[in-house]
């Protein structure tokens, strides 16, 4: 038993329950910037905390008729700019750090790009491919009720994010619109076409990715004139940045996904290789091409690695092993901060996640104005006002870095950061 006097003198503290790696990490993004801008600490004291965290209880019933309990959060980090927006993810391993991390990189997300949106995530700790469609359902609907009070088209908007999608969206809507007595499309962003969703939703975070990669080629004033690259994660985002490079005249030479990957020094015909994956069910025996690990993909020679799958891939016991001359990152917090201090150092450009996957909240952004409006934009306005957006964002951060002798993230940051600030300083301290 410990007593009084033990307690008295024993300098452990107790952790916030947020206060994971994932988001200690976020932290130290936010305090290594604001050093480099020397800010108050009165200033940033508010931003290195969730403005307000949600813990919720889902008890579901089953295909079988038992009764399943699972824990969901919704967490909004900063609401200075504009109501929460963020996704939502379904993980066996999902905790309540990790969705305070992905909220805090949403609000610098959102002020980059210049949305009128501030910083929210949120979750289920579930592995969702042991549940059926029904099931998926009941929880889904039980989650949304759980956390109404907090969401809304003028409070928070959701979106999809790790294992959801536009049908996990539109069960939300749903239960939402229910709850409310009609229909509201801007509940959620990324929701099917069919109900109010935007044309390009899909697509939009891979080819921002894609877009960012263009221009950081032109600002570096790249040699090549078929830049080789690697793309680690061939799902919804890596596919998509994959082929439109490939087809922009980029050599694709190696990508992945959750069970290995594949590598042709020569490039690989992406086409074929996606064919191939939704026959076959994964890359392995694909002809052509040599079989890589996951770990191995990231060490191929290349001129540009994109990390498409999840956090932390690129780490201090692998960044100096990597061979590319810039790295994209298509994940978000794919790299961490001792491994981004290693490739600054070995002189390797890395273009941010806040900046190079920010189309698919822009395009998010989009999808809520018309359901408010009750407008639907063609495809080609769609990319159009993206194509914009992510041109005039990516400039800013170069000219940043430009002038103040920095790396890309630190320019990113310090925009994001200085548009929260004056939302915060000119919104005042209540009360």
């Amino acid at each position: 038993m410990t007593t009084a006097s033990e307690n008295k003198g024993s300098k452990k503290t107790l952790l916030n329950e947020w206060e994971t790696p994932d988001f200690l990490m976020a932290q130290q993004r936010l305090m290594k910037v604001a050093r480099i801008m020397k800010l108050d600490d009165n200033v940033v004291e508010p931003l290195k905390h969730p403005k307000r965290s949600l813990s919720v209880i889902i008890p579901a019933r089953m295909d079988d008729g038992t009764v399943s309990t699972f824990i969901g959060y919704r967490v909004h980090h900063d609401l200075a700019l504009g109501p929460g927006k963020g996704g939502i993810r379904y993980h066996q391993e999902v905790t309540l750090g990790e969705v305070t991390a992905m909220a805090m990189l949403m609000t610098w997300k959102c002020a980059l790009m210049n949305l009128p949106f501030g910083g929210a995530h949120g979750g289920i700790r579930l592995n969702p491919f042991i549940h059926s469609q029904s099931e998926l359902e009941r929880i889904t609907r039980r989650y949304a009720s759980e956390i109404i009070d907090v969401i809304g088209p003028d409070m928070d908007i959701a979106g999809p994010d790790l294992n959801t999608n536009e049908q996990t969206m539109a069960w939300i809507m749903d239960t939402y619109s229910v709850n409310k007595g009609y229909t509201i499309p801007s509940i959620v962003t990324g929701k099917p076409k069919s109900i109010g969703g935007s044309l390009s939703q899909y697509e939009a975070t891979g080819y921002g990715v894609a877009m960012c990669t263009k221009h950081i080629v032109k600002h570096l004033d790249f040699k090549s004139k078929a830049p080789t690259v690697v793309v680690q994660g061939l799902g919804s985002v890596g596919s998509e940045v994959a082929s439109i490079l490939d087809k922009a005249g980029f050599t694709i030479v190696g990508v992945s996904d959750i069970d290995g990957g594949l590598y042709n020094k020569s490039g690989l015909d992406i086409k074929k290789v996606n064919e191939y994956v939704a026959k076959k069910g994964s890359m392995h025996g694909y002809p052509d091409a040599s079989s890589v690990t996951n770990e191995e993909l990231l060490e191929l020679e290349c001129d540009i690695l994109a990390p498409c799958a999840i956090a932390n891939q690129i780490h201090k016991g692998n960044a100096a092993k990597l061979r590319c001359k810039i790295v994209v990152e298509g994940a978000n917090a794919p790299t961490t901060p001792e491994a981004e201090d290693i490739l600054e150092s070995r002189g390797i450009t890395l273009v941010p996640d806040i900046l190079a996957n920010a189309a698919g909240v822009t395009v998010g952004y989009f999808e809520w104005v018309q359901g408010l409006i009750r407008l639907l934009w063609t495809e080609s306005e769609v990319y159009d006002k993206l194509d914009q957006l992510v041109e005039k964002s990516c400039q800013r951060v170069f000219e940043s870095a430009t002038t103040h002798k920095s790396t890309l993230r630190t320019a990113a940051m310090r925009l994001a950061l200085e548009r929260v600030m004056e939302a915060r300083r000119l919104r005042g301290l209540y009360p």
